[in-house]
Formats: C-alpha cells, sequence, structure tokens
C-alpha cells in the first residue's frame, strides 16, 4: 500500500518546517487529532504516540499509532516508522521543499505492506485502510498544518 498526499502553502521554509515536525502542538490546531505524546526523547526525535478522528459524517473513529520519529532539519523531512497500532510496520516520509516564491509544498508518503492477517491483510491496506483511513487524516493533517504555517 502507498498513499501519496501533497499540498503547496504560503510561507517560509523554515516556518512550515517547524510547524510539521512540531507534533506535539498538532492537537491546538488540529482538531481531528486527539492528542500527541511524546514517550521518549533522543537527539533526531523520539518515540512518539498519536491518536486522530477519522471522521464519517456524524460519526468519529477512533485511530491511535505509535511512532519512530527522526526530524531531518538540514533535508526539511521527517520519518516515521510506526511500531505499535494497526499500522505497525509502516514507513511515512514528510518532505517540504521551498517552491519559490514564498510557497512550500509537503509531501507525505505512507508506504506499508499491511496488518498481518491471513489472506486479507494486503487487500484491508489497499482498499479500506490506505485510502480510507490514512489519506483522510492525512489531507486533513496537510490543511491544517497549512492554515496554521499560513496565519504567520
Amino acid at each position: 500500500m502507498k498513499t501519496i498526499d501533497r499540498i503547496t502553502l504560503r510561507s517560509s521554509l523554515a516556518r512550515a518546517f517547524q510547524v510539521a515536525s512540531n507534533v506535539e502542538r498538532w492537537p491546538e490546531f488540529l482538531p481531528h487529532y486527539r492528542w500527541v505524546t511524546m514517550l521518549s526523547r533522543n537527539g533526531k526525535g523520539g518515540l512518539v504516540e498519536m491518536a486522530a478522528w477519522r471522521p464519517f459524517g456524524l460519526f468519529k473513529y477512533p485511530t491511535w499509532w505509535v511512532s519512530e520519529m527522526t526530524v531531518i532539519p538540514g533535508e526539511f523531512k521527517v520519518l516515521y516508522k510506526h511500531v505499535r497500532g494497526i499500522t505497525k510496520g509502516m514507513d511515512v516520509e514528510w518532505s517540504l521543499t521551498d517552491a519559490g516564491g514564498n510557497t512550500v509544498d509537503i509531501t507525505i508518503v505512507h508506504e506499508w505492506s499491511g496488518p498481518r492477517w491471513p489472506l486479507i491483510g494486503k487487500l484491508a491496506a489497499d482498499l479500506v485502510i490506505g485510502p480510507v483511513f490514512i489519506h483522510a487524516i492525512a489531507s486533513r493533517t496537510l490543511a491544517g498544518v497549512k492554515s496554521h504555517a499560513e496565519q504567520a
């Protein structure tokens, strides 16, 4: 399973990267995030627990995962390796690039072989988890990061 989400925003690259990589502050401006907690830290990031809502009309489905997060400031990248939750084993890369004229392109790539469910794991990832959950949450996250970064 591979999902790619992109957005362009009007901001400096430094500001956009600060908003995108300071995940503990996400629940302050991303209403679909229930919480983000750094469970441990190292010099490049740490172990981060995240929980978000996936809305379906009036109904909100709770999601949760824990990732090893690595922030690479010189490359304007944030990498995640999901280590707990249904998406265990998923690799996520946030890449921010200067698009010129005080605009920034942000791309999020999620790659995963799916849950270890016999017979249906890959199908579940390709047909439901990726497009229905991951893309829906990532697109909302990008829209919120855009809005917050552009407010400065």
